[in-house]
């Protein structure tokens, strides 16, 4: 499913992204929606349970300018 798309059918909500596409700048493009909710607890707990090779977790709505972000690689990532 394309990000504009996800967009629209999961209004401010938090996605479970898997297979994700993105462009060079690494923003998504899409990806296939594995779970989504208002609850972004639910989201990363379900997260746990899953375990996807290639996810991401985003949130459809805007951001507040006050939140920040932070990604964390664990174990051999192969990258």
């Amino acid at each position: 499913m394309k990000w504009g798309e996800i967009v629209r059918k999961y209004k401010i909500e938090w996605v479970l992204l898997e297979d994700v596409k993105v462009d060079k700048n690494f923003r998504i493009k899409g990806g296939k929606v594995l779970l989504h909710s208002t609850d972004k607890h639910e989201i990363y707990n379900r997260l746990l349970e899953l375990r996807p090779k290639r996810f991401a977790v985003e949130f459809t709505g805007k951001i507040p300018d006050n939140l920040a972000v932070v990604l964390f690689l664990e174990g051999d990532q192969n990258l």
